[in-house]
């Protein structure tokens, strides 16, 4: 069954224009190395420029998992962390279309 993940970021003041391309670059890699990750959305909650929100479609679990353990990732959150006041996470599964 996919997986999916949404994370919300919100991040210190005056620092988006540093987390942006470390965000843009993360989802870029995500997609184009990591067989298991079909989908990587950035988005900004409207009218709040301080909060990022991310939608996150894997194959399955084990496709996430393996996404936080790969180098890409886990250069992205070390050097994004000074950047983010709070991260929260949220994981679903898939309903629509099972077993796709």
């Amino acid at each position: 069954m996919r997986f999916v993940v949404i994370v919300e970021f919100t991040l210190h003041e005056n620092t988006l224009e540093k987390f942006m391309p470390l965000m843009l670059e993360n989802a870029r890699i995500s997609l184009e190395q990591e067989a298991g990750c079909d989908r990587f959305d950035v988005l900004n909650r409207a009218g709040r420029p301080n909060e990022i929100v991310l939608y996150e479609i894997y194959r399955d679990r084990a496709a996430f998992d393996a996404h936080l353990k790969s180098r890409h990732f886990l250069q992205f959150n070390a050097a994004s962390a000074p950047y983010t006041r709070d991260k929260r996470i949220v994981e679903l599964d898939y309903l629509n279309d099972a077993g796709n």
